[in-house]
């Protein structure tokens, strides 16, 4: 009993010091402010408090628009979140905006209100992010979910036998011809010489190596878990290869607006989306399940499958986050992505911004 009072004085405590900061259309017909979800205090390590655990929520939901890309499947903590009612234990009433563009245009939607925060791998967001955008990122999401296949027609083999090769990607800037340029120049090769970077649309990329025009290609789940399918094919690597196993390749990250002026609705969505990604490493048939309705590629079976291999229970928040972005920061400054005038750690502490402590 004593407890639960407290508990629910933390609540009310928290709820008026929002309201007080709240603009008056957030306000409900009883004239009840949003406050904050669950008051448990928040655990970053390998497991979250799940929603349910908590109080549950009975206030006005805060409407919150999150950008996202419904063919990923390393986006799944998202309807996750929404199908299970993690986000409106929260307090939040999410809406998807399933954005299809530029990593530049998305970014740009974010940091102008056009949507309230975004999913997305840190391999395509970085660059941008060090031009000035103002989004930062608020947590990890998982590692893995990019896969380089070979064409074992060719002999490729591993990373040393691509030497002279091509590889099909969907585009120059996309995570994966990132990710992979830095296994090739951590074994020697250079990408930019030593091997031809062939882009084709995302879903021919396994034509042109079937048609000998490019001899691996390297792209995301769920069409390259879907494409390994194939006996012609071999998998070579993945972003969980060698050092990058306790990697994260995926990132939350919000309108730096929101965070300066809403830090209570900032920390639930984040909360939130993370109890999500709990769930998806908990029972990835659920997710599979959740995820194919909202129109993802492949069976259930195939996507519970993908989920199982990502390390969805790897979800990294604080110093942990900001020794990963700074260490991608001076890896893609030896294929050329990131100045190599910038210094990660000072990058890694502005695009980072903690909300959860």
């Amino acid at each position: 009993m004593t407890e639960d009072l407290l508990s629910r004085r933390r609540l009310l405590r928290a709820g008026a010091t929002v309201a007080a900061a709240l603009p008056l259309g957030l306000t409900a017909t009883a004239g009840r402010a949003w406050v904050p979800g669950p008051a448990a205090p928040f655990d970053p390590g390998p497991l979250c408090a799940p929603a349910a655990a908590t109080e549950a929520w009975s206030g006005p939901l805060r409407p919150i628009k999150l950008a996202w890309n419904a063919n990923a499947v390393c986006t799944a903590a998202a309807p996750v979140a929404k199908e299970r009612g993690i986000f409106a234990a929260h307090g939040l009433d999410v809406e998807f905006i399933n954005f299809g563009g530029s990593t530049e245009a998305l970014l740009e939607a974010i940091a102008t209100g056009k949507a309230d925060a975004g999913i997305g791998m840190a391999l395509r967001w970085l660059k941008p992010l060090e031009q000035g955008f103002d989004v930062k990122i608020t947590a990890g999401l998982h590692g893995g979910c990019l896969r380089l296949l070979g064409a074992k027609s060719a002999g490729i083999s591993d990373i040393a036998s691509l030497k002279g090769k091509s590889i099909a990607i969907s585009d120059h800037a996309s995570p994966a011809k990132n990710f992979f340029a830095l296994l090739l120049s951590d074994a020697g090769i250079d990408p930019d010489r030593e091997v031809e970077w062939r882009q084709y649309p995302a879903d021919l990329l396994n034509l042109a190596v079937e048609k000998g025009e490019a001899q691996a290609l390297a792209d995301a789940d769920p069409r390259t878990f879907i494409w390994l399918k194939d006996p012609r094919f071999t998998e070579v690597a993945t972003n969980l290869t060698g050092t990058f196993a306790t990697r994260s390749c995926c990132v939350v990250a919000l309108r730096g607006s929101l965070i300066r002026n809403d830090r209570a609705v900032a920390t639930a969505l984040t909360r939130a989306i993370l109890e999500g990604g709990h769930r998806v490493a908990t029972d990835p048939q659920d997710a599979a399940g959740i995820f194919s309705n909202y129109g993802g590629k492949g069976s259930v079976e195939d996507l519970a499958a993908m989920l199982r291999s990502h390390t969805h229970d790897h979800r990294p928040v604080g110093v942990t986050l900001k020794q990963e972005i700074a260490l991608y920061g001076d890896e893609l400054k030896r294929v050329n992505v990131i100045r190599r005038s910038t210094d990660t750690a000072k990058f890694a502490d502005r695009v980072y911004a903690d909300v959860l402590s």
